[in-house]
């Protein structure tokens, strides 16, 4: 949210909140900032999940609130509630951004497969596409993290495809570390979010976060550990 206060009076918003039948509602947002004279300041507001068609994208937003505990100066906490319009740019931004992953979800999952193999200082996995709806699913590529490099084993786009009548395909991957000094395990919250750039039907590109399951986390954990000599 863009709040800008053109008089010397600070006002301190509490929490903020986003009413709106495009997103789920969630509990407000604690805020807990004080904004003096300024021309912008962005204040971040959570959301739920998209309510997105069952087979299609949506044609843009419609009309949403942002519903404010705020007080100018010395006042009590008041509520405050802004309207946001109709097809406001950000809100339809992210709801069609959304509503485009929630489209290829529906017609194939995209995961890790379950057989992950150590080879000197790489590991090899699969990636996976496994029939959910319908449409030609494609995999252009996937990303590293900020700890691991990977790349596919054939270097090719689209890396890969899940055709509209196939119900199972999957690709070789290799991961390798992309990090080595001590400090990144500590703060590895990030490690295992790996972004695939997937269109279903030739549609709008997208990226799906893909994640390897507990056990192998731990087992990359180890691994890199052991590449970059850390283990001891």
């Amino acid at each position: 949210m863009a709040v800008r206060n053109t008089t010397d009076t600070p006002v301190y918003f509490s929490d903020l909140q986003l009413v709106t039948p495009d997103f789920a509602t969630v509990p407000p947002e604690p805020a807990d900032a004080t904004i003096k004279r300024t021309q912008r300041t962005d204040l971040p507001i959570p959301f739920g999940a998209a309510a997105c068609p069952p087979d299609g994208l949506p044609a843009g937003s419609r009309p949403a609130t942002v519903v404010a505990r705020l007080r100018t100066g010395s006042e009590p906490l008041r509520k405050v509630v802004f309207a946001l319009p109709a097809s406001d740019p950000l809100l339809s931004r992210l709801l069609r951004d959304e509503c485009s992953e929630h489209l290829i979800k529906q017609a194939a999952d995209i995961s890790f497969g379950p057989t992950w193999t150590r080879d000197g200082k790489k590991t090899r996995a699969t990636l996976v596409l496994s029939r959910r709806g319908t449409g030609t699913v494609t995999v252009n590529s996937i990303d590293g993290t900020s700890h691991y490099i990977i790349a596919p084993e054939r270097k090719r786009r689209p890396l890969v495809t899940l055709d509209a009548n196939a119900q199972r395909t999957e690709t070789p991957v290799v991961i390798t570390p992309g990090r080595c000094d001590p400090h990144a395990f500590a703060e590895a919250k990030k490690a295992f979010l790996f972004p695939v750039r997937a269109t279903v039907d030739g549609g709008e590109e997208r990226v799906i976060i893909v994640q390897p399951p507990k056990p192998q986390q731990d087992r990359l954990i180890h691994f890199a550990l052991e590449v970059c000599g850390l283990d001891g």
